[in-house]
């Protein structure tokens, strides 16, 4: 006799939490993931679909496989996985379970999934993470990112969390653990077009307001200081 596994149809996706590590492809114009064990080879996006990683010719999640998009159903399951030798650089991830997907006792097995928001661990000496700087490490054409503080971030390849945001798209969030840290700088070798964009339009904001201070410092009784 043939099992069948019973069905749901929740109003809303449900919602699993994971483990990954951040990347940045080698041409620095896409950023994404990649996992942590089964399927770790394949860095995948924001929204992304699952592939059988047997090369299997079935639609992931095949009830007598293991391929899918795997998460917990616990956040703190998840941050455990975190303290980890291996794990440490990896960042927490709360996605979307999306299309068909297979609930176990620890979580799901998903088709496809949207990766909600990613929470950045401490830099390795400690501090606060305000970038996501190049692991020495990587996949073809991606590289690993680990968090980085501004002062350990030096001269390698990295991005701002704000600007991982933006190059991933589809809304993300990347926030820090433990409360937000300085930006830290990026070099511009590590820059792509939708970054230079970014922080043209940011110099540009910049430079506005400083004009505008200039004009009011320069009216009458706007509170120029004179010398002596």
């Amino acid at each position: 006799m043939r099992l069948r596994l019973p069905r749901e149809h929740p109003a809303e996706p449900p919602t699993g939490y994971k483990i990954a590590h951040p990347v940045l492809s080698r041409d620095g114009t896409r950023a994404g993931f990649t996992g942590v064990s089964l399927g770790g080879s394949l860095p995948y996006g924001v929204v992304a679909e699952a592939d059988c990683v047997y090369g299997r010719r079935h639609r992931p999640p095949a009830r007598l496989c293991d391929c899918g998009f795997h998460c917990v159903h616990d956040r703190a399951a998840a941050e455990a996985l975190l303290c980890t030798r291996e794990h440490r650089a990896a960042v927490l991830l709360e996605i979307s379970v999306l299309g068909a997907y297979i609930r176990c006792e620890a979580g799901f097995r998903c088709a496809r999934q949207r990766v909600r928001s990613a929470t950045v661990g401490a830099c390795a000496c400690g501090t606060t993470a305000g970038a996501l700087a190049d692991a020495g490490w990587g996949r073809p054409g991606w590289r690993a990112l680990a968090p980085s503080c501004a002062g350990c971030v030096r001269g390698r390849t990295s991005l701002s969390l704000a600007g991982f945001a933006r190059l991933a798209g589809d809304r993300l969030r990347v926030t820090a653990a433990g409360g937000n840290a300085p930006e830290a700088p990026v070099p511009a070798g590590a820059l792509g077009l939708p970054e230079l964009v970014a922080e043209a339009a940011l110099l540009q904001a910049r430079l506005d307001w400083f004009q505008a201070q200039l004009v009011r410092l320069g009216e009458p009784g706007g509170g120029t200081a004179r010398g002596r």
